[in-house]
């Protein structure tokens, strides 16, 4: 339900509102239809652009990206300018795979940054190798401007933040790219959230000065048998 200020009871209803905005506004890019997904949208590209044009990540040598069609344009910016990709495997399944901007021609960046090319382009990468990363981009379905994010509601980019911090990786900032109409007023958040330290839209960039506190690792107990079955790397860590 939605109040008058644009705030929502819950994570679900924000993600409900935006995707029906989204459709009824035809902003949305393949693959359409943007329930229950990271929606795709028209003037990703710009967004892109005027996210890798902010510090940190204008500045980075490394990124972790979501996998999502969303932030596509993000990964070809960022491998055009000579930054290496890290990306995890859509659900975990596979672990995390880099994409080296040396082995990419500048020409074939947009091509590495499509799913279907990856086995061309990524190279698996251990746990154990995975770098400190400067930054990290994320894709979201609904966000706020105090830096509250709603992705789909399957918890990967929550889950793979917190591998990180299990890892004794550093808290590092967090962008998103959307469209927005994502931008809402409010929603619940928990404890194993991320929060976002930029906000990008095509036409607008929003700096969140203290998103808040972020995760610290992962809370095995939201884990089931199931989950350490289909995320082989959940069973690595746990040993």
């Amino acid at each position: 339900m939605l109040d008058g200020d644009g705030s929502f009871a819950s994570k679900q209803a924000a993600r409900e509102a935006v995707w029906d905005r989204l459709d009824a506004a035809r902003v949305t890019a393949y693959p359409f239809r943007p329930r229950a997904r990271i929606p795709n949208f028209k003037g990703a590209a710009a967004a892109a652009r005027r996210l890798l044009d902010l510090p940190p990540w204008r500045d980075a040598r490394t990124l972790k990206i979501n996998p999502d069609s969303a932030q596509a344009p993000v990964r070809a910016e960022a491998l055009r300018r000579g930054i290496t990709v890290f990306v995890a495997t859509p659900r975990l399944a596979g672990g995390f795979q880099r994409f080296d901007p040396a082995r990419i021609p500048h020409d074939a960046a947009e091509e590495a940054s499509r799913r279907a090319h990856w086995d061309r382009w990524a190279e698996p990468v251990e746990l154990a190798d995975l770098p400190r990363f400067d930054a990290i981009v994320v894709g979201s379905v609904a966000v706020t401007r105090d830096g509250r994010r709603a992705g789909k509601g399957a918890g990967y980019a929550d889950l793979e933040f917190a591998i990180l911090r299990e890892l004794g990786h550093p808290s590092v900032p967090i962008a998103t790219t959307v469209h927005g109409l994502q931008l809402v007023g409010s929603f619940p958040v928990e404890p194993i959230d991320q929060r976002l330290a930029a906000i990008v839209t095509p036409e607008e960039t929003i700096i969140v000065p203290d998103p808040g506190p972020m995760p610290q690792g992962i809370d095995w107990s939201r884990l089931s048998d199931a989950d350490l079955e289909a995320m082989p790397i959940l069973k690595e860590l746990r040993r």
